[in-house]
Parts: structure tokens; C-alpha cells; sequence
């Protein structure tokens, strides 16, 4: 986990409602840490001594907990949360070749986001779509049969839907 000592303070009064709720219910940790993730986009570091503290479950052991679980995230995530399978049938379908589009177009690897924070690229082990392969989902969205060519198309039209609001 990634430092963020020098990010701004979170406002952790936005999970009082949270905790009051859960935190004494035995082995409510990932419905807190989830209920945490969907308040601040991720677990930044000081909302997890505050969980622990909160809980008196040991800081470790919450960080042990979400480090364990692929959904839980440590660092801000764009927008667009471009979610790419790497699972068997999209890599011999051609997963990698998505991904060299997807860096082409947008400039980030894996778990990179664009500096103006509306994309973020996280490689998956399987999205359970092996008939689209290759796939890749933005936010709730599922996009199959990818090209490198028809996967720069998606990202350039969500980059000018937000050029236009």
C-alpha cells in the first residue's frame, strides 16, 4: 500500500453513520470496508486506522483483510474504471494487444491513471465473458469482440462525451 501521508485529510466524520451501524456486529469488517470504498472511491490509509480504531480490530488485520480482496482499492481511481480481462480465452484472443491500445491512447499501464483522473486501467484475471473475448468492462459497461482499433474508438468517444458536458 501506497503511502498517503501527504494527501489531504479525508473527512471521516462521512463514515460515522457507517460505523455506528456496524461496528459492533461481529465479522462486519468488508460490508465497513466496502461501505468505506463506495463513500471515498478507495481506502485511503487514514480511513483504515480509522476503522480499526473504531472497530478495535488491530490496524494489520484491517489492512490484512483488504489487501486480500481483489475489489478493494488503495489509490484513487479515474472516472472510467477500465477493467481489462487477462483471463486464458482474452489472452489467446488477443488481451494484449487491447492493453498496447488502451496505453496508446490513453498514455497509462496497469493501475495507472490519466492525469486529468477520468481513466483508470486495472488488468483482471477473468471477467466471465470468455465468449466476447477479448473483453474489457468501463464502470458497468461490457465491451466484447475487442480490436485495438474498436477499443481506441470506445475510449475516444467517452473522452468527448466529457469534452462536451
Amino acid at each position: 500500500m501506497s503511502c498517503n501521508c501527504c494527501e489531504n485529510k479525508s473527512d471521516l466524520t462521512l463514515l460515522d453513520e457507517v460505523l455506528n451501524k456496524y461496528k459492533s456486529i461481529d465479522g462486519s469488517l468488508i460490508t465497513i470496508l466496502q461501505k468505506a470504498q463506495d463513500i471515498y472511491g478507495y481506502l485511503p490509509s487514514d480511513v483504515i486506522t480509522h476503522i480499526a480504531n473504531e472497530t478495535g480490530i488491530k490496524p494489520a488485520k484491517v489492512l490484512g483483510v483488504a489487501t486480500f480482496y481483489t475489489q478493494f482499492r488503495f489509490n484513487k481511481v479515474g472516472k472510467y474504471l477500465i477493467m481489462l480481462c487477462k483471463g486464458t480465452a482474452c489472452h489467446v484472443n488477443g488481451s494484449d494487444r487491447i492493453e498496447q491500445a488502451i496505453t496508446e491512447e490513453l498514455g497509462i499501464g496497469d493501475g495507472e491513471t490519466t492525469e486529468d483522473g477520468l481513466f483508470s486501467l486495472k488488468n483482471v484475471a477473468c471477467l466471465g465473458c470468455c465468449s466476447l473475448s477479448p473483453v474489457m468492462m468501463i464502470n458497468e459497461e461490457t465491451y466484447g469482440s475487442l480490436t485495438p482499433q474498436k477499443t481506441k474508438e470506445i475510449l475516444r468517444e467517452l473522452k468527448a462525451r466529457e469534452e462536451s458536458k
